[in-house]
C-alpha cells in the first residue's frame, strides 16, 4: 500500500463521517438556534430547556436516516474490503 492508498482511505473515511453525522449535527445546531432565539424573545433562561428538543430532535432524525448512514458505512466496508482483496 502506497502513501496516496492511504490518504485515499483516510479522505473517505472523513467523507463517510461527514455524511454520518452531517444531518444530527445540522439538525442540533437548527434546534439550538431554535431555541435560543425563543428564550431570548421570552427571557426565560433555563438550561435544561435547551437539551431537551435538541435530543428528541436528534433521536428522530438518527431513526429517519438511519437506512442512509448504514448504506454510507457498508459502501466504505465494502471500497476497503474489495481494496484489500485486490491488493491495493
Amino acid at each position: 500500500m502506497s502513501e496516496s492508498d492511504a490518504f485515499d482511505l483516510i479522505q473517505l473515511a472523513f467523507w463517510v463521517i461527514v455524511k454520518g453525522s452531517g444531518p444530527a449535527v445540522g439538525t442540533a445546531m437548527l434546534v439550538g438556534i431554535g431555541v435560543a432565539l425563543l428564550q431570548a424573545l421570552t427571557q426565560v433562561q433555563e438550561m435544561t430547556l435547551t437539551f431537551v428538543p435538541k435530543i428528541i430532535a436528534i433521536l428522530v432524525v438518527l431513526v429517519l436516516s438511519g437506512p442512509f448512514i448504514g448504506e454510507q458505512m457498508l459502501a466504505f466496508t465494502q471500497n476497503v474490503y474489495s481494496r484489500i482483496e485486490k491488493g491495493f
